[in-house]
């Protein structure tokens, strides 16, 4: 699917001038949008849409991607809000701007309309929810370290408190980095195999004795161990889709000094 334009069974959801974004058929009518690395005004590795006020860009181009985002959403740049991210299992409430410092958490859940919640990617898996009936949506930043700590099921918590139920949350995995392209050590597959030895079918036999991991399926997984049964996963690679979309592995493998972050942005 081109990165320029939704799926033909997507409504459109945002403003007709948004920057690119890829939709989640199962969210159906709740405004959010899986932005990758166009639409912006950023250069060099971090062109054009970088989302990350933590990378080394220019601050006053990382804040207009960061207002483009919002606006398609309808807000201004201070309702898109996000949380410092610290590969935790922690979620927090929000409802409206942050009077202070960010929390450092990797899940936002909110019942305020008109508040668009993000998180940031850049081949972790960035997980969109929402309850439409109860009015709650959530954004989830789940790397490996999060989704085994519970960060997914931290998440559904919390919405529940809000008055969500599980039967009636959808959940959408945006672009994150895909099996092919995730390779990982034995002793990495052997510490998620001591967690739960039902995890070795998320690993595939790799080169010279290492292992390719399923990072969108095993978010699935907890997804659908936790109750939800409407889950859509996006078949984006970050790591593959070098033109569409920011991959710190990629980064790595070139050395290059940062890179660029994805947004997963949401809003009632």
């Amino acid at each position: 699917m081109p990165v320029e334009s939704q799926p033909p069974s997507a409504r459109r959801l945002l403003s007709a001038d948004a920057p690119p974004h890829w939709t989640a058929d199962v969210l159906g009518g709740v405004r959010h949008g899986f932005f990758g690395r166009r639409g912006g005004v950023s250069a060099g590795i971090y062109a054009s849409l970088n989302a990350g006020t933590g990378s080394n860009d220019d601050a006053a181009a990382s804040r207009e991607n960061r207002r483009r985002i919002a606006a398609a959403f309808g807000a201004p740049l201070e309702r898109l809000i996000g949380v410092h991210q610290v590969h935790s299992p922690t979620a927090v409430s929000v409802s409206g701007p942050w009077t202070g410092e960010r929390p450092h958490a990797d899940a936002l859940v909110t019942a305020t309309p008109g508040l668009v919640i993000s998180v940031l990617t850049a081949d972790c898996t960035p997980v969109l929810l929402a309850d439409a009936d109860a009015g709650v949506v959530a954004a989830a930043h789940a790397g490996w370290k999060g989704a085994v700590g519970g960060v997914l099921e931290r998440t559904l918590a919390l919405m529940q408190q809000h008055g969500a139920a599980p039967e009636r949350i959808a959940a959408a995995i945006g672009p994150c980095i895909h099996q092919p392209s995730y390779e990982v050590g034995p002793e990495f597959e052997h510490r998620f195999r001591e967690e739960n030895a039902g995890y070795s079918r998320f690993f595939a036999p790799g080169r010279d004795g290492r292992f390719q991991f399923d990072l969108p399926g095993f978010c699935a997984d907890r997804l659908a161990a936790a109750g939800i049964r409407r889950i859509e996963t996006l078949p984006l690679d970050t790591y593959a889709l070098e033109d569409a979309l920011f991959s710190h592995r990629r980064s790595v493998h070139r050395n290059e000094d940062d890179y660029g972050r994805n947004c997963a942005a949401i809003a009632l």
